[in-house]
């Protein structure tokens, strides 16, 4: 028997979900909108505190792999540290959630001073709930940033928060990450064509 990862199980029970409701959440248009990403760029570090600002964004809600840093690393990435230490200078409130398990999440949470809510259940909100009340913030005064389309951007949008995605820091070779990354492709077109770009 075929065992599929848990975040496939996550996204068909939420897509099953979305087709028996009249309207979506956080104000999206259509089913297809919650699958695109308000805003992507090329890495976490490329996110300033005056971007952030004019969106009225108050906490940033973070994924781990391909993220912070590559799948399995215990470092984060260049840069990474000291857009953190920025971010927190500038007062936002930062926290981690990610669908990987507690052992591996705490380490590099406690190495970057964060706090973090493992085994999020993304595209599930429980996770970003628990990170509103962490924050007192409202979903719309928090961004999510990940790389994947089908965890962290259609979570966000679930929730009605500002969505980032960032391009992986590094390319999967599992079949199902490949399979995951094909089927992403017409929601980034989406948004490029909403974008005017190619």
């Amino acid at each position: 028997m075929i065992e599929y990862p848990k975040g496939l199980w996550y996204t068909i029970l939420v897509v099953c979900y979305l087709q028996n409701r009249t309207a979506c959440a956080g104000g999206k248009e259509s089913i297809m909108a919650l699958f695109v990403p308000d805003i992507m760029i090329t890495s976490v570090t490329d996110i300033t505190a005056d971007f952030l600002r004019s969106y009225g964004i108050k906490g940033l809600v973070l994924d781990v792999d391909n993220t912070l840093t590559t799948h399995g690393n215990p470092t984060p990435a260049p840069g990474v540290l000291e857009w953190l230490d920025g971010m927190k200078q500038a007062g936002f409130q930062l926290t981690i959630v990610s669908n990987n398990t507690h052992q591996r999440v705490e380490p590099f949470a406690n190495m970057l001073g964060l706090s973090f809510i493992s085994m999020g259940c993304k595209p599930l909100t429980f996770g970003m709930t628990k990170a509103c009340k962490r924050f007192g913030c409202r979903p719309k005064e928090i961004a999510v940033v990940g790389d994947q389309i089908f965890t962290d951007i259609l979570g966000g949008n679930l929730k009605g928060m500002l969505t980032i995605l960032v391009t992986p820091l590094a390319p999967e070779h599992g079949r199902f990450f490949q399979l995951k990354r094909r089927l992403e492709g017409p929601f980034i077109r989406k948004y490029q064509k909403r974008k005017g770009g190619s």
